[in-house]
This record gives structure tokens, sequence and C-alpha cells, in this order.
């Protein structure tokens, strides 16, 4: 089940689901305008989210922001016909690939054969659209290269294409009078690739960028919302297997030693996870 969630004195957000992968999605409420955060995998949990966020007249929110082309954060603007959708232009040029495909079980089986999708999002699309699939591709409104910062009324969203390993069109939302930065995906490795993985040097310069953001709290997409010494706990295990994998290379005992000996105990199945998808990056 879905919660809504306020942070702040100008955000709400809808928790994530993993069975049918539906992402948080962000409301900014200001004094003038309302900006979305992601459109949602379906127009079911569009609607879902903006039915328990938005009151009054305001059926629609006055502008949405996409944070990357990936299917979960994107199907759902269909639902929104009344609202600006902005992009990087990236995330523009990448949803305009999936205008021409099919989105049958058998079409959906074929292109993960063909390694153009992925089993996860595979599985979890037809989890999501079991009993319909009505999806339309519909193309952001506005696209921008870089960054672009959009006044509400009493609060700020600054909108910042980062990249990443996870998808190279990502963009970050800072909301500044509330000091939140929405990461969505940015932070996660690649998927689509025969092995996931991160690669020291996206990892690297990707934080750089996210660390010069003054934030208290810190928005990943698919898990909870984030302190800011989470974040720094979070940013310094990226970092610190980077380091020792420029070291070791694809040695994965030498890494994984290495971490055990810098935390001084037993690593965590994340950390793991971590480590392998570092070694996975290495050419």
């Amino acid at each position: 089940m879905h919660s809504i969630n306020k942070i702040g004195k100008h955000f709400w957000y809808i928790t994530p689901i993993a069975v049918t992968d539906r992402p948080i999605l962000g409301m900014v409420v200001g004094n003038n305008k309302t900006l979305m955060i992601d459109a949602g995998n379906s127009e079911d949990h569009a609607n879902y989210f903006m039915r328990e966020t938005l009151t009054g007249e305001s059926q629609y929110p006055d502008i949405v922001v996409l944070t990357h082309w990936h299917w979960d954060h994107i199907f759902g603007l269909s639902a929104l016909p009344n609202t600006v959708a902005i992009s990087s232009t990236k995330t523009k040029k990448e949803m305009e690939k999936l205008i021409p495909y099919s989105w049958s079980n058998e079409a959906i089986d074929e292109r993960v054969k063909e390694g153009i999708e992925i089993e996860f999002c595979a599985k979890a699309i037809k989890n999501e659209y079991e009993n319909h699939r009505n999806i339309t591709i519909v193309l952001p409104d506005v696209t921008f290269e870089k960054r672009v910062e959009i006044d509400l009324g009493g609060v700020t969203c600054i909108v910042q294409h980062v990249g990443g390993d996870h998808a190279a069109d990502s963009v970050i939302i800072y909301i500044k009078e509330d000091k939140i930065l929405f990461l969505a995906d940015c932070i996660y490795p690649n998927m689509y690739s025969r092995k996931e993985h991160y690669t020291i040097k996206e990892t690297v310069r990707l934080l750089d960028e996210l660390e010069l953001y003054d934030a208290d709290t810190y928005i990943p997409s698919h898990q909870r919302p984030l302190s800011k010494e989470e974040f720094k706990l979070e940013v310094a295990k990226l970092r610190t297997i980077a380091k020792y994998t420029a070291s070791h290379g694809n040695d994965k005992q030498k890494i994984m030693e290495s971490y055990e000996a810098h935390v001084n105990r037993e690593l965590t199945d994340d950390e793991i996870v971590t480590i392998t998808y570092f070694v996975n990056g290495v050419l």
C-alpha cells in the first residue's frame, strides 16, 4: 500500500511499491504554482498521487519534471494532459525511441531476448498493467540542457542534469527553501547492461556534483528518504569502494578485504553487492 507523507513546508511524496516498481513521486506546492516530480509508471499511479495531494480546483499540477527516461518515471504522463512537462533534452530523445514499441507480453519478451529490455522491468510492467495495457508515450513540452530554476511562489525548484551510471539523462531537483534534494535514480547502478555496474569515474563525478547542494533530506526514488547523515554515509561507502576498486581492479576479494579493514567489522549484504557492482564496471 502507498502512503502520502510530507517533508518541510512545501513537499509531499508517495511511498514506492517494489512489486510493480512504482517509484516515489513528489509534489512541490508553492503559492502560485504546483510542480510534480516524475509522472509515475502508469496513469493509475499518477492519478492516485494527484487525487491524494491536490485539493480545491487544482485537478492537475501546473508543471511536471521528468527525472529520466525509464518507464516507471514516464508512463503516467498521459494522465496529465493539462500539465506542462519538462525534461532534459537527453530524456526527450530517449523517450522518442520508445514510441514505436508495442507493449504486449510477446513484444516485451522479445525485447528482453534482444537485450533491449531487462527481465526485472518486463516483469514489473506486466504486474502494473495486469488487466490493461493502455500505454501511450507522451513527450515533454519543454526541454533544457543543463539547469533550469523554477519559482513556484515562496519556493524554488532547481532542476539540474547530473547523469550517472544509472541513466545518462538523469536530473535532480533541489527544493531550495525546504533543503530537499530529490535524487530520483541517479545514485543507482546501470541496470541496462550485461551486468549491473558502477564505474569509478562516473560515480566520483556524480558524487562531487551532489555534494554541492546543502540539503537536509535526500530522496532516492525506490527507498525511504535519507537524512543528511545517512546520505553522507552512503557517499562515503561509494567513494571508499570506488577507491579500493581503483587500487585492486576486478579482484573482488582484495576489495572486500580492504573495505572490511576500513570499517573494522563484517561487511553487510548491501556493501558486498555494491562491491560486486564496481567489479562489474571494471573494463
